[in-house]
């Protein structure tokens, strides 16, 4: 089998591309170069895509004796992941990059060019299982729940489901470390990098802030009283806590929360801890790699990466997915992603679109 190795420069990709080659297939390396500006892209261990993770995927190329190339495609990773993550925050929402970055990138351009081009899978280094069945393919949670990457790839269709690979999945990252050392990998001590990869300073805020410019408007609290000011409502998020500077203290003396943001007004109201919880979400986009359901769908739903699993329900209504929620999550915020499951298995995937309290 022709196996195309998507290598960022990190170890989880390096070993997952020498285990393509154990597996006997005739794997070729790709390092994907999404920063207009590689210098920036990395700082430690945070962000990727700069030029000092290109040379360390080629280098454990090398050492695995496997063709290697770089392929461009900074262009499109700034219209369809950093402008939509820009455009998101600036309508109100909370966006994963991470999954729009599998969803746009590497599970559609990288796969159709490899598909295209005559390879039959592409491989990666994320922490996820693809189990085979006699006439299906299955994605599952990683045997190590904490390095579980599964909701990532919750937006993968079941055609890039069939043409994936996830050699890493039955693997704790300790042991990954330990292959990456055995192999004479360089990167086998690398950092592994986190946060958003093309703000490597981690302050989301300023980012935005120099996309968008200032936007003044008020932190008000729920019966519209003005409570403080702010420079732009992009730099809130529901259930946020931190960094509201109000200079009215609460009645109750308890902390205030993110309740809600209304972008044409530059509004951010404001309330208490209870206000946050919601059990009915409303999904748009939704995106399957097992079979649509056509039934109510028992299932435990996973509103953020590293977040709790909450049992629900779940029901496809044209192109629209609801979920009513068994017990009430707090802080769920609009463009976020809802990732299903049956046990370990990935059903499918939308974009939260509203949130209600249908019970009190």
């Amino acid at each position: 089998m022709k196996v195309l190795a998507a290598m960022s420069g990190g170890v989880d990709s390096a070993v997952a591309a020498g285990r393509a080659v154990d597996a006997g297939h005739e794997v070729t390396g790709i390092h994907l170069a999404l920063s207009r500006n590689p210098q920036s892209y990395r700082t430690g261990a945070r962000g990727c895509c700069s030029l000092e993770d290109a040379g360390d995927a080629r280098r454990a190329a090398d050492v695995l004796g496997i063709p290697f190339y770089v392929w461009d495609l900074s262009e499109r990773f700034h219209a369809d992941v950093v402008e939509d993550f820009v455009a998101e925050y600036d309508a109100g929402r909370t966006p994963n990059p991470c999954l729009r970055c599998n969803e746009k990138i590497k599970f559609a351009a990288v796969l159709d060019r490899a598909l295209a081009l005559g390879f039959d899978a592409v491989a990666t280094g994320h922490y996820a299982r693809r189990v085979e069945r006699r006439r299906d393919v299955e994605l599952h949670r990683a045997r190590d729940v904490d390095k579980d990457q599964s909701y990532v790839l919750g937006v993968l269709t079941s055609h890039q489901l069939r043409h994936a690979s996830f050699p890493l999945g039955d693997t704790r990252k300790d042991d990954v470390r330990a292959e990456a050392k055995r192999r004479g990998l360089a990167v086998a001590e690398k950092p592994d990098s986190h946060d958003i990869c093309f703000i490597t300073d981690g302050d989301t805020a300023g980012f935005l802030r120099g996309q968008l410019g200032d936007r003044p408007g008020h932190i008000v609290d729920e019966d519209g009283a003005v409570l403080g000011d702010h420079e732009g409502a992009y730099a809130f998020t529901i259930g946020q806590r931190r960094g509201l500077r109000l200079g009215v203290p609460a009645e109750d003396g308890q902390p205030r929360f993110v309740l809600d943001i209304e972008p044409v007004s530059r509004t951010v109201v404001v309330g208490p801890r209870a206000a946050l919880a919601v059990d009915r979400l409303e999904g748009i986009n939704p995106r399957w790699c097992a079979d649509v359901p056509v039934e109510p769908l028992d299932c435990t739903a996973q509103l953020r990466a590293h977040g709790e699993a909450f049992p629900a329900t779940a029901t496809v209504v044209a192109d629209r997915l609801l979920l009513d929620l068994h017990r009430p999550a707090a802080g769920i915020a609009a463009g976020q992603a809802a990732v299903l499951y049956v046990g370990t298995r990935v059903i499918g995937s939308a974009t939260i679109s509203a949130t209600t309290r249908t019970r009190t």
